[in-house]
């Protein structure tokens, strides 16, 4: 089987973390409360708030989980597996927003308690670009494709999930634990592949 190679990205590097509803941030931080911003990340408008919670699963619990913003629709929950297996909770792999048969979770702030029937995922690794890099890439909107890690420690990601619209900035996304198990940093550049039958 051969290879067509569609290039190469950057890879970013997602940490634990949580979106929250509006609803959500006012129960655990107060009535009319806003995120402050603490740094942007990488795709455009978003953003590291200050603010962290803590989150509660069945076997323990994780002190200071940051919140990204902005707010969204609903709650959502991103952990690595190596977090499922200390929380107790056995979340999907998932794309981002889908939260259907997810387990729940209960969320810890300064003025409330969030208790969760939904929302722990794993993100499906994906990579972000503009129908510009779709087009230079030569794939669509919600393809699957291949990655490429060389190194020492060099691995294949495979259903890596593309994503496109306007607003996104080229970066492959991939959590902490499939990061350290190929030895990769933020910004390092990977290959873009599928296989041709």
């Amino acid at each position: 089987m051969s290879r067509e190679i569609l290039g190469k990205v950057p890879v970013g590097i997602s940490n634990r973390h949580i979106h929250l509803s509006k609803q959500d941030l006012e129960t655990l931080f107060g009535a009319g409360y806003e995120l402050t911003v603490r740094n942007d990340l990488s795709q455009t408008g978003q953003f590291a708030a200050e603010e962290t919670v803590t989150i509660e699963g069945p076997k323990s619990s994780m002190s200071n989980v940051r919140i990204l913003g902005p707010t969204r629709k609903e709650t959502q929950i991103e952990i690595s597996r190596t977090d499922s297996f200390a929380l107790g909770v056995k979340p999907p792999v998932r794309d981002s927003g889908f939260l259907d048969e997810s387990p729940g979770i209960t969320l810890i702030g300064p003025k409330g308690k969030v208790v969760l029937d939904k929302g722990v995922i794993m993100a499906q690794r994906h990579i972000h670009m503009t129908e510009a890099d779709a087009e230079s890439f030569r794939v669509k909107d919600k393809d699957l494709v291949s990655v490429r890690v060389g190194g020492e420690r060099g691995v294949t990601f495979d259903n890596v999930l593309v994503r496109v619209r306007n607003d996104f900035v080229l970066e492959m996304h991939i959590d902490t634990d499939e990061a350290n198990a190929a030895l990769l940093g933020n910004g390092q550049m990977v290959e873009v592949f599928r296989e041709l039958n």
